[in-house]
């Protein structure tokens, strides 16, 4: 049985590291928090280095944790775990995933979502969770964006992210690929050249670019797209929150996929 119970390991303080996206992207590692993430995880097939597990996580989880590969777990004191934790109250469970080798696509079909600069970690996360459950092919990152490996993006995802792949690359690349491909892109905003979108029929093809909370889409990548839409605002409130608008506009395109 693996035991550390000192703060001050040496292989504590390497895995800490890893609430930082530098190291993160470093060591190609980031850290899951709590039963149901690690459960996805594994059940996906992510490549899961370490199972680090407290008092309370033995307690509620013991079960599960012997059906586990007892090479990966390592028992360890509250107060370690307390280190490694973003969390305000760690859940005595929390893995050290890798993650997965990016393979490159020459091309894409079905639906993406792309984001555009999109900096708050509840709504990156929100997003793909409401694309993976919407029926979305993928979700493309573009700069800018919270990155999916800290605490709160992770969090926020559900797990959505062992469902469907999330690229990163340069959204004007991403947008030449899809109209290379002859799928249609959709910007988002309000001039009075887009148009509304329940005017746009529901597609199977398509890429949908959402940006930033307080900027919107920057007007380069709004130029390069087939069609620019908005969502009517009926009441009072000056706008949308970006995730609530994705998922309006995702599922407005899902409809015609509503049989499978």
């Amino acid at each position: 049985m693996k035991e550390i119970l000192s703060t001050k390991n040496p292989f504590i303080k390497e895995l800490k590291k890893l609430n930082r996206k530098k190291y993160r992207e470093e060591s190609q590692r980031y850290i899951a928090e709590g039963f149901h993430l690690i459960e996805e995880a594994i059940k996906a097939g992510a490549d899961v280095e370490w199972l680090l597990v407290s008092q309370r996580g033995q307690r509620e989880w013991g079960q599960w944790l012997v059906q586990q590969d007892q090479e990966q777990v390592i028992y360890v004191s509250d107060e370690v775990l307390a280190v490694l934790s973003e969390l305000p109250t760690p859940q005595g469970l929390l893995a050290v995933i890798k993650m997965p080798k990016v393979t490159k696509q020459q091309a894409f079909s079905g639906s993406w979502l792309l984001l555009d600069n999109v900096q708050d970690p509840g709504n990156v996360g929100t997003m793909i969770r409401t694309a993976d459950a919407a029926g979305m092919t993928g979700v493309i990152l573009g700069e800018g964006s919270a990155d999916i490996y800290s605490t709160k993006v992770l969090r926020a995802m559900q797990g959505s992210n062992y469902h469907l792949p999330i690229l990163r690359m340069p959204l004007e690349i991403a947008v030449d690929t899809f109209r290379q491909s002859s799928v249609p892109v959709y910007g988002t905003e309000l001039n009075k050249e887009a148009v509304i979108y329940q005017k746009v029929p529901p597609a199977k093809n398509y890429a949908l670019i959402m940006g930033n909370e307080g900027q919107g889409i920057r007007q380069d990548l709004l130029k390069l797209t087939d069609q620019n839409l908005y969502i009517p605002i009926l009441g009072q409130a000056e706008s949308l929150n970006v995730a609530i608008a994705a998922g309006i506009l995702m599922y407005h395109f899902a409809q015609t996929n509503n049989e499978r």
